[in-house]
């Protein structure tokens, strides 16, 4: 049993940063692999990014690359998504992922409660 809660989101103006954070609970946080999902209104959710249990290996859809960071520190539970040169267009409700598998699916096993970034032209 894993829980989830992410945090580090708000309001921004375009070409700004955040941090997202996702804190995990649970014994075995860095045999996970970790993944963002994001989901605008009226929106499938999608891909953002993962990373494997290391943090060596990692995913970004093409529409964030090179913008966004994922890392991870195992040794206080979280996971982060770094955002730089935000576009109105990533307003989204960010949810954090722990699964098994690397995947860009969403075939994960737990969910945080998601955390909303919005971004202002």
């Amino acid at each position: 049993q894993v829980q989830l809660v992410e945090s580090g989101g708000g309001l921004v103006q375009a070409g700004g940063s955040l941090r997202l954070s996702c804190a995990a609970s649970g014994r075995t946080f860095s045999t996970y692999t970790m993944a963002w999902f994001r989901q605008a209104p009226g929106k499938e959710r999608e891909f953002v990014a993962f990373t494997d249990g290391s943090g060596y290996i990692v995913k970004y859809t093409d529409s964030v690359k090179g913008r966004f960071t994922v890392s991870r520190d195992n040794a206080e539970n979280t996971v982060y998504l770094q955002m730089n040169s935000l576009r109105p267009e990533d307003t989204a409700v960010y949810y954090c992922a722990a699964g098994s598998r690397l995947t860009m699916t969403q075939h994960y096993d737990y969910w945080g409660q998601g955390t909303q970034v919005t971004v202002s032209s």
